[in-house]
C-alpha cells in the first residue's frame, strides 16, 4: 500500500494545484457581458464583433448560460446541458466562434453554470436524455432532492409512480424548478461530464456557479478538482463576510480552495455609501479586507439581479454616482467585474480607469491603506506591482490633495485618481475608441523629475526628442477622422515609455432605413411588424401584439415586398423585428439589430419554438446597387460593415475608403457598396 501511495500522490496533486479557485496576483478585469433581458446586446455575434475593443480592457467576459431552455430565457431555467445550444443569444456555431475569437484576443469566456436546479421536459420529474461522446446522459427522478418544493414534488411523484432521492437538499431549497441531489452518483457523473464539455468542446475558460447556496460547497470543490477550470467564482449571495468565507473554505479539496466568490459584502458597502450619502461605509469589511481572502474576491457594484429593471421590478440598485462606484471598484484589489450597462454608458471613463489600474499594476492581492474616512470623502492608497494609486470618492473628492508626490490623472463626478510620480510615465486621459464630435485629451507627465516634458505625434509615428513638445497639463483637440496619438516622456533628451491612443471621431447624422419582407414561401396575404429595441423610439404605433399591419408593397427582383421605413438616430441605434400574419399567428423568430436597409424572406421552415425562420437576402437584392464607379464624391467617408461595425473613417473618395478591405458589402455614409 505504501508503494501505491507513492505512485498516486504525484498524479493527484497537480490536478488539485491547477484549480485553487482563482489565480494569485491576478491583474485581469472581468466584464459581465449581459444584464436582465439583454437579448439584443448579448447576442453572441454582437459580442464577438466587439472583441478587439473588449480585449484592450478585459481579460474575462462572463456570459449567460448558453444552452436551450425551451423558449426565450436568460438561461436560469436550464433544460439542456449537452445537445442543444440554440439559446436566446445565438446558436452553437455562433457561440463557439465568439469564444474562439475571444481566446485569440486574450479574453477568457466564463460560463454561467446552473446546476443547483434543472427544468423538466414534460412533467415534474423527467429530464432530457442527451448523448455526448458516445455516452447517454440523463438525470432521473431519483436525482431530485427528497424535500424538493417543500415536499410537493414527492407528493406528486408518489401519486404518479415515481421515486425521488432519499436525501434531502444539501443547501437552501428553491421552488422554481427541481432541486438536484448532488449526493447522487448519477448527478455527479452528469455534472462532471457537462463541465468538461464546456471547457474542452466549447472552449470556456472557467465557471460562474449560480445559486451556490442551494447545495453544499463541497460539491463545487468536487467538480472543480475534476474539471480543473482556470477560473471559478460562486454566487454566494450574502452580505455577511464570515458566511462568504465559510463557503469559500467549504470548497477545499486536498486542503486547497477550489473557487472564488462574488464579494457581495463589497457590493453592499458601495451601495450603502452612495445611496445613504455616507462614504465612511466604504470602510466596512468585505472579502478584500482580509489578506487571506482578497485573492478569492470577485468584486462588483451591480449585476443582473441587483440592477433597476423597471418601475415594477426595481430590485436593489445603486441609484446614482455609478461612475464613482466604478472608480472605487477598479482601484481596489480583488478581481473587478464591470456591469455591461455601466460599460455601455460610460466606456471612455471606465477605459481610463482600467488603464490607470494597469499602469500601477494593481492585482487581486494588492495592499490597501486607508488615507481618509470621512462622511463626504473616502480615500485609499493601493499598491500595485508597478506603482501606487490613490482613489478618492465622495462629494469632496475634487478638492482632495494626497500630497506633492501624487499626480492627478483622472477626475469626474465624486471621484479622482492620483498616481505616485515615481512611476515616470506619460498619461493621456482620453482612452482609445470611437467618439462622436470633436474630443479633447489632456496630456500629463507623471515624473519625479521636475524637468520632465512630453513629446507627441498625431500621425502614428514614434515621437523623438525632436517631436512636438508639451508641458504637463496640455490639452489637444482630437478632430473628426482617424488619429493615432503617441506620447512619450522626455527627460534629459531621452524619450521613454511611449503610449499610444487610437481615435476615430465622427459626426453622426440620423438616417432612414427601409425594411422589406417577402412572404411568398409561407403564402401570407397580410403581415404585421412588431418592432422594438435601440433607443426605444421604434415601438409599433399599435402598442399591443401583433403591432402594425403593414400594407405598403413594392416589386423588386420579380418579387413583391411589404416595406416600412424607420429612422436610425445614433451610431448605437437599431430596430428588432418579429413578423406575423392575421391576428399574430403564425409568426417568425426574432430578428435583431437592424440598422441598414434590409430584405427578408420568411421561410416555411420553423425553429424549435415553431416560429418561422427569417432569411436575410439583402446581399442578393443589393448586389447591383451603388457600384463604386457610380460616385466620385470626396470628403470624410465612414465605412461600416453590414452588421454595424465602424471599419474606418477616411478623408478622400469612396474608392479610397474601401481600398485594402476584403470583398463584401459595405455601408459608406449610409449608402451600400459592393467590393
Amino acid at each position: 500500500m505504501k508503494r501505491l501511495s507513492i505512485i498516486l500522490i504525484p498524479l493527484v496533486i497537480p490536478v488539485l494545484m491547477m484549480a485553487q479557485g482563482w489565480p494569485a496576483n491576478y491583474k485581469g478585469v472581468m466584464l459581465q457581458g449581459f444584464y436582465w433581458d439583454s437579448y439584443d446586446d448579448t447576442q453572441w455575434s454582437k459580442l464577438e464583433a466587439q472583441a478587439d475593443e473588449l480585449s484592450q480592457y478585459f481579460s474575462l467576459v462572463w456570459i449567460p448560460q448558453s444552452a436551450y431552455c425551451g423558449g426565450k430565457s436568460m438561461g436560469y431555467d436550464d433544460l439542456y446541458w449537452f445537445s442543444n445550444y440554440d439559446s436566446s443569444f445565438g446558436n452553437r456555431t455562433q457561440l463557439t466562434s465568439m469564444i474562439k475569437t475571444f481566446k485569440a484576443k486574450g479574453i477568457g469566456t466564463i460560463a454561467d453554470v446552473v446546476i443547483n436546479h434543472r427544468k423538466n421536459v414534460s412533467n415534474w420529474v423527467d429530464f432530457p436524455a442527451e448523448e455526448y461522446n458516445g455516452t447517454t446522459y440523463q438525470l432521473k427522478p431519483a436525482d431530485i432532492a427528497a424535500n424538493d418544493d417543500g415536499g410537493k414534488t414527492k407528493t406528486w411523484a408518489t401519486a404518479n409512480g415515481y421515486v425521488l432521492s432519499t436525501y434531502n437538499d444539501s443547501g437552501e431549497g428553491w421552488d422554481g424548478m427541481r432541486d438536484l441531489d448532488h449526493y447522487s452518483d448519477n448527478v455527479q457523473t452528469n455534472v462532471k461530464a457537462y463541465l468538461k464539455m464546456l471547457l474542452d468542446d466549447l472552449g470556456y475558460a472557467g465557471f460562474r456557479y449560480d445559486m451556490v447556496k442551494g447545495y453544499s460547497a463541497s460539491f463545487t470543490g468536487l467538480y472543480n478538482s475534476y474539471a480543473a477550470p482556470d477560473y471559478s467564482v460562486g454566487e454566494y449571495w450574502d452580505g455577511n463576510v464570515s458566511a462568504v468565507k465559510t463557503w469559500i473554505n467549504g470548497t477545499k479539496t486536498g486542503g486547497e480552495i477550489q473557487s472564488a466568490a462574488f464579494d457581495f459584502p463589497f457590493r453592499y458597502t458601495v451601495r450603502d455609501a452612495i445611496n445613504n450619502n455616507n462614504w465612511t461605509k466604504l470602510a466596512n469589511s468585505s472579502l478584500i479586507s482580509d489578506e487571506a481572502y482578497k485573492r478569492y474576491a470577485v468584486t462588483f457594484v451591480e449585476n443582473h439581479d441587483t440592477e433597476y429593471r423597471s418601475s415594477t421590478s426595481q430590485q436593489d440598485p445603486i441609484r446614482k454616482d455609478t461612475l464613482a462606484a466604478n472608480a472605487y471598484l477598479l482601484a481596489m484589489p480583488g478581481t473587478p467585474c464591470v456591469f455591461l450597462k455601466h460599460w455601455q454608458k460610460n466606456k471612455a471613463a471606465i477605459k481610463s480607469m482600467i488603464e490607470a489600474r494597469n499602469m500601477a499594476g494593481i492585482h487581486n492581492q494588492s495592499e490597501v491603506y486607508n488615507m481618509s474616512n470621512q462622511y463626504n470623502l473616502y480615500a485609499a492608497r493601493v499598491t500595485g506591482s508597478d506603482g501606487r494609486l490613490v482613489v478618492a470618492v465622495g462629494p469632496n473628492a475634487a478638492s482632495y490633495a494626497p500630497g506633492s508626490q501624487w499626480v492627478k490623472v483622472l477626475s469626474g463626478n465624486k471621484y479622482a485618481y492620483f498616481v505616485e510620480n515615481t512611476i515616470n510615465r506619460p498619461w493621456v486621459d482620453l482612452a482609445s475608441g470611437s467618439y462622436q464630435n470633436t474630443q479633447r485629451a489632456t496630456l500629463t507627465a507623471i515624473s519625479d523629475n521636475s524637468a520632465a516634458k512630453l513629446v507627441y505625434t498625431t500621425d502614428g509615428t514614434t515621437p523623438t526628442a525632436a517631436s512636438k513638445q508639451a508641458a504637463s497639463g496640455t490639452t489637444l483637440d482630437i478632430p473628426e477622422g482617424t488619429t493615432v496619438l503617441k506620447v512619450g516622456l522626455l527627460i534629459g533628451g531621452t524619450v521613454s515609455n511611449v503610449i499610444t491612443r487610437n481615435y476615430t471621431v465622427s459626426i453622426f447624422a440620423p438616417y432612414t432605413i427601409t425594411v422589406h419582407v417577402n412572404t411568398s414561401a409561407v403564402n401570407w396575404s397580410s403581415i404585421n411588424f412588431w418592432t422594438w429595441g435601440g433607443d426605444g423610439s421604434h415601438g409599433p404605433d399599435k402598442a399591443s401584439w401583433p403591432g402594425d399591419a403593414v400594407t405598403d408593397t413594392k416589386t423588386a427582383g420579380g418579387k413583391t415586398w411589404y416595406y416600412k421605413t424607420f429612422t436610425i438616430n445614433s451610431e448605437d441605434d437599431y430596430v428588432n423585428f418579429v413578423f406575423s400574419t392575421g391576428s399574430g399567428s403564425p409568426q417568425t423568430e426574432d430578428y435583431n439589430n437592424v440598422d441598414t436597409d434590409a430584405y427578408f424572406e420568411i421561410s416555411a421552415q420553423t425553429n424549435t419554438n415553431n416560429h418561422h425562420i427569417i432569411n436575410n437576402v439583402t446581399g442578393q437584392m443589393t448586389s447591383a446597387i451603388n457600384g463604386i464607379a457610380a460616385t466620385g464624391e470626396t470628403g470624410i467617408q465612414r465605412v461600416y460593415t453590414t452588421d454595424g461595425r465602424l471599419v474606418r473613417v477616411v478623408k478622400g473618395s469612396v474608392a479610397e475608403a474601401l481600398d485594402g478591405l476584403g470583398s463584401g458589402l459595405y455601408i459608406v455614409n449610409k449608402k451600400k457598396y459592393v467590393k
